[in-house]
């Protein structure tokens, strides 16, 4: 149990050791080296897990947390959670040796870049294998905080900001949504665990909150993997380092929806509203990413919403393998079976056909200065390499054969013909828009595959457009690329290999109610004359003819109307929103003090005053209240004078020893109460406040003799007895309700619980000892705040004695050369 939480956390305990690796090792050796490590480790130890989980063994790991919560880190391996682990940890592998090459240690700030993908990476890991669904919520919001680092590296420039600021305001939002779907399952099944959930399906389909608890955690998916409408943050994060872009949109964010869908399938499956929404949505979104992929000019946009269309089919494929829960084992079942095996096949594919393209990307980049398709062409002739790793990923992702994406392809034509003879769910002449959808989809798929190949490595070299001297790249940025793309060469010819060991353990674990060995999982590449391939033959004989007439129909793709984008929407409903807030800012920050204090103190009295009246809650009950004795009332009297002193008086002497006595004068009240220990703290603490004020106020100049007389406000007046009336009525209700028992014999028993023999120290460190930490805690991020903030001025300073100095030294050397000018003439 212990090896497995080591290499589940070992990303995130290595992102603690990169700053040091890079502060004393960068300059002699890249720091990506040390932290390829981390990845490759844990690819390795995975491995072993293969045979065993694809035998239909699991593997559950419980790390206690917070027992008294029942909030454990509780660990699942099996084949799904093994997939994607293979898959974060293999093309995080990848992705760094890519990196290293790609990141120039020298220029960039790679102690950063490691850390922030480190976390990502162990996010992600911590996410597919919990089974906790509060432990899964932690990790997935963890996702979108690396994944905003990530985006803004380069956060110099504004799109990175902007971008990065996009993903996170749409992620988290579907986290929240996610998270009020988690607790309403909590609620629903009486447990946390992910397993026992599936476990009780049944009733758990019939409870009220099933619906509520479904569009929730659906939200949450869709805004992380891209879906309609929420995938426009998905184009505006390639402003991260095409590293990143590659890993996130090929094994880790953008799949993370795609995972919990797929979770949860056993336990929404079946259902009409996650059929309609899963697939349905997918389907849309597939359309709306291969439409829009074809106005793009830049290389990174082009892929990024390729990889949108992509999530799409997935997602459709997963709605519609969901329908075997519905149908359960048997002839109808098995049917649908297939497409949710089908979608696990294309995403493994689509990892290795879209990992190896955006490291193309990458190379395009960096050794041509371009990614816009109108100045690239021609690139073939320099770039033989690059060119044939482009094109294995592209007709991969087009779909045709001799590649993967050819074999998924045809499982996907296969699912969603069978969907329009479901006979369920209203799937009557409706069904029928889901082939139609997909072989239009496809189309274009297909057209914009062509358009990434032929224009930007065929043509005419046009060197005189670039902004460098082009030629092939490095080995070492080749490497990647190639392990990715010879995978996809080797998947198409044995596929049977991967179902085996990896796909068919990974359905098992997303439908566990249909037996894997119902039906014959073998992946062919040829089934005869069939309706599938005549699809494909129609995608590519009308994508040939599009491509071949693109000049003359994508401009009116791409002279799409702006303000009719989701874009658009997004930046509209922004500035509106800030435009909104900044009104409503400007209304109440007035800059004075005694409009702060109405607006406090107005609210305050309005929310306890109207609930206690609206709940009936205003209780006077002083049957076992104690007499008031003259000595209480005195006290009382000596209080509002004291404090009245302060407030009237002209003098600060007067009011700091009014103010002394103010408190002396609480302590007697502890006294009279029984509590002498807290008399005895509260008069050290007021000798001590009124000393130094005392020490303090003495230098201080008199207070002025021309004090304006501050005239009569009712406002002032009606809020003030507003907000005493509310505390004593509050004081008093509270005083005669005893709705709940009391907890003072709990702390009586201190000494038992605690073993102090004084309670209220008990009480302060060790019953309140994590609300203790937590101020602690506080005050240490302040301080370190407040520490950074004079160290970063005191290094801006003198940066700018610098400047000044290295500006008069010049100044002064150009008027010793004027002179010297000047005496030779």
């Amino acid at each position: 149990m212990a090896t497995f939480f080591i290499f589940m956390f070992l990303p995130l305990i290595s992102a603690l050791a990169v700053p040091f690796l890079y502060k004393y090792l960068n300059r002699q050796v890249h720091t990506g080296w040390f932290v390829l490590l981390v990845p490759l480790t844990i690819f390795i130890y995975l491995l072993q897990y293969i045979p065993h989980v694809a035998a239909g063994e699991t593997y559950k790991y419980t790390l206690s947390w917070i027992p008294s919560f029942n909030i454990n880190i509780t660990s699942y391996v099996d084949g799904l959670g093994l997939l994607f682990g293979l898959l974060i940890s293999g093309v995080g592998t990848l992705v760094i040796i890519y990196s290293i090459f790609y990141m120039s240690k020298i220029r960039e700030a790679l102690h950063n870049f490691y850390v922030y993908l480190l976390m990502f990476m162990g996010a992600m890991l911590g996410l597919v294998f919990s089974d906790h669904l509060l432990v899964l919520y932690g990790f997935w919001e963890l996702t979108s905080v690396s994944s905003f680092l990530l985006i803004s590296y380069w956060y110099e420039r504004q799109s990175s900001r902007q971008g990065a600021l996009k993903s996170l305001l749409i992620t988290v939002l579907g986290g929240f949504g996610m998270l009020a779907g988690f607790i309403m399952l909590i609620i629903i099944g009486d447990t946390y665990s992910i397993r026992e959930l599936m476990a009780n399906m049944n009733m758990i389909q019939g409870h009220a909150l099933f619906i509520p608890a479904m569009l929730c955690i659906l939200l949450g998916a869709f805004t992380k993997s891209a879906q309609f409408p929420f995938g426009i943050w998905l184009p505006d994060a390639m402003e991260a380092p095409t590293p990143v872009s590659s890993y996130l949109h090929s094994a880790t964010m953008v799949k993370a929806g795609i995972y919990l869908v797929a979770r949860m399938t056993p336990i929404f499956g079946g259902s009409a509203v996650w059929f309609w929404l899963v697939a349905g949505i997918g389907i849309i979104t597939l359309l709306y990413g291969s439409l829009t992929a074809l106005k793009q000019t830049d290389l990174k946009a082009l892929l990024a919403y390729s990889t949108i269309s992509q999530l799409g089919m997935i997602m459709s494929l997963l709605g519609v393998g969901s329908l075997a829960v519905y149908f359960g084992p048997g002839e109808s079942g098995t049917v649908f079976t297939v497409a949710t095996f089908a979608a696990l096949f294309h995403l493994f594919n689509h990892s290795t056909f879209k990992g190896s393209l955006f490291m193309v990307v990458g190379i395009i980049d960096h050794e041509t200065g371009r990614r816009d398709i109108r100045y690239l062409g021609g690139l073939m002739q320099v770039m033989p390499i690059t060119f044939t790793i482009a094109l294995i990923g592209a007709f991969s992702m087009a779909g045709l054969p001799p590649f993967n994406g050819f074999l998924s392809k045809e499982m996907f034509f296969g699912a969603v013909t069978e969907v329009s003879h479901a006979g369920i769910f209203g799937l009557g002449n409706i069904g029928m828009a889901f082939p139609i959808i997909a072989w239009v989809a496809s189309i274009f798929t297909f057209v914009y595959c062509m358009i990434f190949v032929f224009k930007t490595f065929g043509g005419r070299f046009r060197s005189e457009k670039l902004t460098r001297e082009v030629h092939e790249a490095p080995l070492g940025m080749l490497i990647s690329p190639i392990v990715l793309g010879l995978l996809v060469i080797l998947i198409f010819f044995f596929p049977n290999v991967l179902a085996k060991y990896i796909l068919a353990p990974a359905l098992t674990a997303v439908l566990p109610m249909m037996s894997v060995s119902a039906y014959d999982l073998k992946i062919s590449a040829w089934h005869g004359l069939n309706m599938e391939l005549l699809m494909t033959i129609g995608v590519v004989v009308v994508g040939i003819l599009l491509f071949k007439t693109a000049k003359r129909w994508i401009k009116a793709v791409r002279n799409y109307p702006q303000r009719l984008t989701l874009n658009h929407l997004y930046n509209q409903t922004l500035r509106g929103t800030e435009r909104l807030s900044a009104a409503l800012t400007n209304r109440y920050m007035t800059g004075s003090l005694r409009h702060y204090l109405i607006y406090i103190f107005a609210f305050f009295a309005i929310l306890l005053m109207g609930s206690l009246l609206l709940f009936y809650g205003i209780r006077f009950d002083f049957a076992n209240n104690a007499s008031v004795s003259v000595f209480d009332a005195g006290l009382v009297i000596g209080m509002i004078i004291a404090a009245l002193t302060v407030l009237l008086t002209s003098h600060r002497i007067v009011a700091i020893v009014a103010l002394g006595a103010l408190g002396y004068m609480v302590s007697m009240f502890f006294v009279i109460f029984r509590a002498p220990d807290l008399a005895l703290t509260q008069m050290v603490v007021e000798t001590v406040t009124t000393v130094l004020f005392l020490l303090c106020f003495y230098h201080l100049p008199k207070l002025a003799k021309d004090i304006e007389r501050i005239p009569f406000k009712l406002t002032n007046l009606l809020i003030s007895a507003a907000v005493g009336l509310t505390v004593t009525v509050l004081a008093l209700s509270a005083n005669g309700h005893k709705l709940f028992e009391s907890i003072t014999s709990f702390f009586e028993n201190a000494y038992e619980l605690a073993g102090a023999k004084n309670i209220v120290n008990a009480i302060l460190v060790d019953f309140r000892g994590f609300d203790t930490m937590l101020e602690i805690s506080v005050l240490t991020i302040a301080g370190l705040g407040v520490y950074i903030l004079i160290h970063q001025r005191s290094k801006r300073a003198d940066a700018s004695e610098a400047s000044l100095l290295e500006a008069d030294s010049r100044s002064s050397a150009h008027q010793t050369f004027r002179r010297g000018q000047d005496e030779t003439e």
